[in-house]
């Protein structure tokens, strides 16, 4: 149960912390640490929708029927298969979208996006193990000091000068790094089976 709740949490406030990491134009400008401190207080705010002040199930579940309730256009309480299409196409014209206010090609970034999908493992995977690396007493349920205490010791990681400022070349550095150690574990995981 810890597992779901820390993967589905993961997910949202993956979207602020591991934003600091990715190179691209929305983080090309340099985020001091209290920047980054108070990112990760309205992210959390933004995800504890029942205003208790912790990440848990309860948020999970009024997450969930805000979805549906979005999702499900003419009331009936279930999700239509025309409900769910005319949601998908409308993820998609908002992403063009934003790409195209940033300049970036959205066939392009399409494409990237169905690749990375084709690569397998489960959605929320990463997430839910870096949540569970937040949830510090390790209770299943996410506090404001622990996201801002990983989020802080994330930052402090890629602010490789010490200088309390990430720029655009530590947020590539840091995610080339993160990409070659994602590509050394898929090798060794290759690897395994041939060698057992």
């Amino acid at each position: 149960m810890k597992k779901t709740v820390l993967a589905i949490t993961g997910i949202g406030l993956l979207a602020g912390t591991a934003a600091l990491a990715q190179p691209g134009e929305r983080n090309s400008t340099p985020m001091t640490r209290t920047e980054a401190a108070q990112k990760s207080v309205e992210r959390f705010k933004k995800m504890d929708l029942n205003g208790d002040g912790v990440l848990d199930l309860a948020d999970q579940e009024l997450r969930r029927k805000q979805m549906i309730a979005k999702l499900d256009t003419d009331g009936d309480g279930a999700i239509s298969k025309a409900e769910r299409d005319a949601a998908r196409e409308a993820r998609k014209q908002r992403r063009a979208e934003r790409l195209a206010e940033r300049g970036i090609d959205g066939e392009r970034r399409e494409g990237k996006r169905k690749m990375r999908g084709m690569r397998g493992g489960k959605r929320g995977q990463m997430g839910g193990g870096m949540m569970a690396r937040a949830d510090a007493d390790g209770d299943g349920r996410l506090t404001l000091q622990e996201v801002q205490a990983h989020a802080l010791a994330r930052f402090d990681r890629i602010d490789t000068d010490k200088n309390g400022t990430i720029t655009a070349e530590e947020r590539k550095a840091a995610h080339d790094a993160r990409r070659e150690k994602m590509r050394e574990r898929r090798e060794q995981r290759r690897a395994a089976p041939a060698g057992e």
